[in-house]
């Protein structure tokens, strides 16, 4: 069970990078959209990158709080049902459905975005705008980046179960939501 243990922290702390990520990138978004405004109401100025930029930043965001949401129970699911059931019968159906639906979903989005991203790089794709950002394979990179970290999540939601089924650790419903104890 020590391994277990260790595992599931390793993996929590991996999905907690994530997020801290998510929540850099949000802020940069935030600041390249200020920018963006005030550039372009009060100095009349347009930057095609600066905007494509936002989109990009937007990625990243989507993209890295997805394996944090699996991490914080912060999904989306049916909870008109699940808040009722027990702790046991919660982490069958987490350990089942990140078996069943988690992993390898994660498995075919880092398969066909690795290729996504290497036809990119190797295409030499850029924006197709004037100004834009090159090297578009870079964000394109980070969806089997984080098909990566949503199997690390899957996996991690399989061993915080297996704990639960033990005994040692609980399913948790805070004020804000629910969450993982």
């Amino acid at each position: 069970m020590g391994f277990i243990i260790k595992l599931d922290e390793g993996l929590a702390w991996l999905s907690k990078i994530c997020g801290w990520i998510a929540c850099v990138a949000m802020i940069l978004m935030a600041a390249n959209v200020f920018y963006d405004v005030v550039a372009r109401y009060a100095f009349n100025d347009v930057s095609i990158a600066m905007q494509e930029m936002e989109w990009h930043l937007y990625s990243v965001v989507f993209l890295l709080g997805i394996p944090y949401a699996l991490r914080t129970d912060g999904h989306v699911r049916v909870d008109v049902f699940y808040t009722n059931w027990s702790d046991k019968t919660k982490a069958w159906v987490n350990l089942v459905g990140a078996i069943i639906f988690v992993i390898p979903f994660a498995y075919l989005i880092g398969i066909y975005g690795y290729t996504f991203a290497v036809d990119s790089y190797n295409m030499g794709e850029g924006s197709g705008d004037p100004g834009g950002l090159p090297h578009r394979w870079v964000i394109k990179a980070v969806i089997p980046f984080t098909a990566v970290f949503m199997g690390t999540a899957g996996l991690n939601m399989a061993t915080f179960a297996i704990r639960v089924l033990s005994g040692e650790k609980r399913y948790e419903v805070e004020h804000s939501g629910g969450g993982l104890a």
